[in-house]
């Protein structure tokens, strides 16, 4: 497999290590200190540096401002982020941004889109559902303004009332669980199912009536939020009902994820070589003894992994190439190596570090914190190998 990078993609590189070089992982309480959050608003300051070199609108058109990438390049830049654990939806507001553009109603992407690449409007989006173990989607319901109440409005072609066809809006009802950084979003992308069972995507400003949030904390320290819906409305314009968006837009957020893993790990198992080459026993580096040379070996070989997966699912869902196997078994294929992967990365460097590892003024234990937290992200490696199973049966090989 050739997976060399364009010299756009290069460059988008090169702009995130220059922002990102001045990010300290500890710029916040450690999370094993705080009693609740490690703060309640993102790193602003990092967000306005992303805005200023364009990197909130890498995946943009030119016509909203941006830079006209792919995801493969949104990964890049995320896998740099996750090297300094930057605190910013940079995953979120980037995904739902590109989604918007791809799929909704150019007046709605007219609006949001210039903005949230300007770094003006943050974007997140509930992808957890009522709990992480079922699909998003079940957990909120979408029913048009008619729909039961008597007004007489015609059905649509599948049978249900209204819709954007109808030109009448929409309710929601229901909880997203664990939606990042929803406190200071200003619009949330909640998915839904219609009456039919038909997967939907509303975006939902966060200060609309019937929309009220409950604080969450992640793993991290990180500020989530319970969203809860209840008998929110929103405009025919503000929901996508267009077929596959909320799959692709669930396959982007689970591929970034994975670029996250990708590198937290890279920098852990460099933070690992370089702790193990200086710290002696015997009159000799640890780093020189087999035993630890064949464990550090053996996490370089996972991230090998990770990192193949991973380029294979964000070139996937970047073009139409086809498959074997739909675009959804290479996303389950990087999601379990990236899972699996990263934690087994996190364990042998506290191994390997000793107590140091676990030591608050050290920020490993930050890294190991924040890989326990994208591990569990959007399904445990058992979830999507469930995934892959059922993908399998329904796609035999061979």
């Amino acid at each position: 497999m050739d997976f060399t990078f364009t010299e756009e993609q290069q460059a988008a590189v090169e702009a995130a290590r220059a922002v990102f070089s001045d990010v300290a992982p500890d710029r916040t309480p450690s999370p094993a200190l705080a009693p609740g959050t490690v703060a309640e608003d993102i790193d602003r300051q990092l967000w306005h540096e992303l805005a200023r070199t364009d990197l909130l609108g890498l995946t943009l058109s030119p016509e909203h401002g941006g830079a006209g990438l792919d995801p493969i390049a949104l990964c890049l830049v995320l896998r740099e982020s996750a090297k300094v654990l930057a605190r910013v939806p940079l995953l979120e507001s980037c995904a739902v941004a590109t989604a918007v553009e791809r799929y909704g109603e150019r007046t709605l992407a007219a609006e949001l889109l210039p903005r949230a690449g300007r770094g003006e409007l943050i974007l997140t989006v509930g992808a957890n559902g009522r709990s992480g173990h079922d699909p998003a989607e079940l957990a909120v319901s979408a029913r048009s303004y008619g729909e039961g109440d008597g007004s007489g409005e015609s059905d649509g072609a599948d049978g249900e009332t209204g819709g954007p066809s109808g030109g009448s809006g929409w309710v929601l009802d229901g909880v997203q669980s664990a939606v990042p950084w929803a406190q200071v979003a200003d619009w949330i992308a909640v998915p839904a199912h219609t009456a039919g069972g038909r997967p939907v995507l509303a975006l939902v400003p966060r200060t609309r009536d019937g929309v009220t949030l409950a604080d969450q904390v992640s793993t991290n320290g990180e500020r989530l939020a319970e969203v809860r819906l209840e008998a929110v409305r929103v405009e025919p314009r503000e929901l996508i009902d267009a077929a596959g968006c909320w799959d692709w837009l669930r396959s982007l957020l689970t591929t970034g994820t994975c670029a996250l893993a990708l590198g937290l790990g890279e920098r852990v198992l460099a933070m690992t070589a370089e702790y193990t080459g200086r710290r002696e026993q015997f009159g000799f580096p640890v780093a020189t003894f087999q035993a630890v040379a064949v464990q550090a070996a053996d996490r370089y070989i996972d991230l090998r992994a990770m990192e193949a997966t991973l380029w294979q699912a964000a070139w996937r869902i970047s073009t139409t190439a086809g498959g074997p196997l739909p675009a959804a078994g290479d996303v389950a294929v990087a999601k379990i190596w990236a899972s699996d992967g990263v934690r087994r990365v996190v364990q042998t460097a506290q191994h390997l570090h000793g107590g140091f590892g676990a030591d608050t003024d050290y920020p490993l234990h930050r890294y190991h914190a924040w890989a326990k937290q994208i591990e569990l992200s959007l399904g445990p490696a058992a979830a999507h190998e469930e995934a892959l199973g059922d993908l399998l049966a329904a796609h035999p090989l061979g």
